[in-house]
């Protein structure tokens, strides 16, 4: 298993998944502060100033435990979002995913085609052998997503957190090699 310090391009249809840089700053910090953002990932732990930003988009290709790639609109090259694999187990071959699309790359199937890229690239390349991920159960688009992509729901986290005074389920769901292997992440198509 290879760690994760190669940044890939993917490409696929209607998006491309790229490294980070520090222009993207201003892009992401549109993103962040998107009010459906923030009210399915939660507010940030310290203030996003546009320096602490640059840092942070700047140094994603110098990680080698973690894969940041920026989500972009294949058509016109537009910044819409990034997938994150993290928490990388070298041992159990396992990472965490996650991921964060803006308004201008919703409701056109941007998010899940980049979810299956990065997924594959991670079973396929990286040789993992499960990917997971915690997601808000009143989260009904990105578990919608996950669902098409093929992760399995596994439990949930009852009331795990206080989000504007109403405690929220955390939903967990994984996909294993194996899984990704029989569908590629297309586990509602007929193989027929």
């Amino acid at each position: 298993m290879s760690d994760l310090s190669v940044k890939p391009v993917l490409t696929g249809e209607r998006t491309v998944l790229r490294p980070f840089t520090e222009a993207d700053a201003a892009a992401m910090a549109e993103i962040i502060e998107d009010p459906d953002v923030v009210r399915f990932t939660g507010e940030p732990s310290a203030e996003l100033t546009e320096e602490r930003l640059r840092s942070w988009y700047g140094s994603r290709s110098e990680q080698t435990d973690r894969l940041d790639l920026a989500v972009t609109d294949r058509a016109t090259g537009e910044l819409v979002g990034e997938v994150v694999l993290f928490e990388w187990d070298a041992h159990a071959r396992g990472c965490t995913f996650r991921t964060l699309i803006g308004p201008r790359g919703r409701g056109r199937g941007l998010g899940t085609e980049a979810t299956r890229l990065i997924v594959g690239y991670g079973f396929e390349q990286l040789g993992l052998h499960r990917i997971q991920l915690e997601a808000y159960g009143h989260n009904a688009r990105a578990l919608r997503v996950y669902e098409k992509v093929g992760f399995v729901r596994e439990g949930v986290r009852r009331e795990a957190d206080l989000r504007d005074g109403v405690w929220r389920d955390w939903v967990l769901m994984a996909m294993l090699e194996r899984e990704w292997a029989a569908h590629r992440g297309h586990p509602y198509l007929d193989p027929a």
